[in-house]
């Protein structure tokens, strides 16, 4: 388990993920649906990290 920071840091680090992914698409509007699977893409791409 890590620290309390560490856990900022790394919820930090992917709010940073999905901010690049929004502003670097070309979309500018996500259905619900299309933002939980962003977030399901980038949760796994953290686990084989």
């Amino acid at each position: 388990m890590g620290t309390e920071k560490e856990r900022k840091d790394t919820q930090k680090a992917l709010l940073y993920d999905l901010r690049l992914i929004f502003t670097n698409g070309d979309k500018k509007e996500y259905t619900l649906e299309e933002i939980v699977e962003l977030l399901d893409k980038i949760a796994m791409a953290k686990d084989q990290e």
